[in-house]
């Protein structure tokens, strides 16, 4: 949704307080009425050229005899002129009348549909995004048109549910270091003999995660607003820079890391799609099996797009947690950790955005033996220099 800026609301105050001018069912009534006389007009004109034009001046009531034959010769030019006149005027305005009022009926019938788009228009702009046109009927301009409107009050009242809470969670999440920080603050003041080396070290804590979800709300703002350039990304060597990084914390839990496939260029910011695979390998990592889990990248090329599968083992992920999964702030009772991992909640989220903003396409598949699937198509690249990741130097395995 665009923000208008300060410059712009003096052209968009000058747009609404326009003179007023015929209105839309007016304008087709003349229409249809000029059309109709001019229609009337011609019909007449033929008359006068093609028929009276050419009838000769004779004496009413003249008879001739020819070849015995007895012609009797009715009215001349003058008199059917004459009658012709008086009839046509009544014609044309017969044709008036009925040309105004069929005319104001008939725009009437067809413009109804447009009047419920207004109201409907007319109601969103006022903050009811609930309210549906739903025209009934064939499909003509008009209910294409009510159809493209409901739906896009459908994804605005969408938007708008989820930005609301987003803000609540955000503000929510924010507010609890904020609050730990004060409580450690008041205790230290309240007790003056207290470790000063603990309250800091409670402190950096507290505000490390701070940063770290200020930083992820800042970019899931960037990626929603697609404030990016797009250049060809070569998936596996993004994959591989990414398990590099995450490679002491695989370790450190004891699973394998695999990253295995093939070249594949996508087209957007190569720092958003690193994030991406990051955060979803990470997630892969930390939301898996105790000890010996086993964690695989694989990047392919199909078609016109990338594709990315991060597969990972674990516990069994309910299915009706899917659809909340990459919500933000939406960690589920089943994938919370109480380790030093536990994140801000913002890491499908994220992900999720990313892909959203590459118009891309995210898949999250539960494993039948535990675990989860995660496929990532995006469109393919093929110009521009691909991101290149300073440690990776090929598809392979990663212990």
């Amino acid at each position: 949704m665009g923000v208008s800026t300060v410059e712009d609301e003096p052209a968009l105050a000058e747009l609404m307080d326009r003179r007023p001018g015929l209105s839309a069912r007016l304008k087709l009534t003349i229409s249809y009425a000029g059309f109709l006389l001019l229609g009337g007009a011609l019909l007449l004109a033929v008359v006068w050229v093609f028929v009276l034009r050419w009838m000769r001046d004779v004496d009413a009531g003249a008879i001739q005899r020819r070849a015995g034959i007895v012609i009797v010769l009715g009215p001349d030019r003058s008199q059917l002129l004459s009658g012709f006149y008086p009839a046509a005027a009544a014609a044309m305005g017969f044709l008036l009348v009925f040309g105004l009022l069929g005319g104001w009926f008939l725009s009437g019938r067809m413009l109804a549909p447009l009047t419920r788009i207004a109201d409907a228009a007319r109601l969103a702009s006022d903050g009811s995004l609930s309210h549906r046109i739903r025209l009934q009927g064939r499909k003509d301009e008009f209910r294409e048109l009510a159809d493209v409107f409901d739906n896009m009050l459908e994804q605005l009242e969408s938007h708008v549910a989820e930005h609301q809470r987003f803000a609540a969670n955000a503000s929510h999440e924010l507010r609890t270091p904020l609050a730990i920080s004060q409580t450690l603050l008041d205790a230290a003041r309240d007790d003056p003999a207290r470790d000063q080396g603990e309250l800091i070290q409670r402190l950096q804590t507290v505000n490390t995660r701070a940063i770290n979800l200020t930083e992820a709300l800042l970019l899931l703002s960037r990626a929603d607003r697609k404030s990016f350039t797009r250049e060809a990304v070569d998936l596996s060597l993004v994959a591989e820079e990414a398990a590099e990084t995450l490679l002491p914390l695989a370790e450190q839990r004891r699973i394998t890391l695999d990253v295995t496939g093939e070249k594949a260029q996508a087209l957007g910011s190569g720092e958003l799609i690193l994030r991406l695979v990051t955060n979803l390998v990470q997630n892969a990592v930390v939301h898996n099996l105790p000890d010996g889990g086993t964690v695989t990248v694989h990047t392919e090329a199909l078609h016109d797009a990338s594709v990315l599968r991060v597969e990972n083992t674990g516990r069994p992920v309910p299915p009706d947690l899917l659809p909340t999964i990459t919500e933000p702030f939406q960690r589920g009772t089943q994938r919370t950790r109480a380790d030093g991992h536990a994140g801000v909640g913002l890491g499908l989220a994220i992900v999720h955005s990313i892909v959203r903003a590459h118009d891309g396409t995210l898949d999250l598949t539960p494993r039948p033996t535990g675990g989860l699937l995660v496929t990532v198509r995006l469109p393919g690249g093929h110009a521009g220099a691909s991101h290149q990741a300073p440690s990776a130097s090929g598809a392979g395995k990663i212990r």
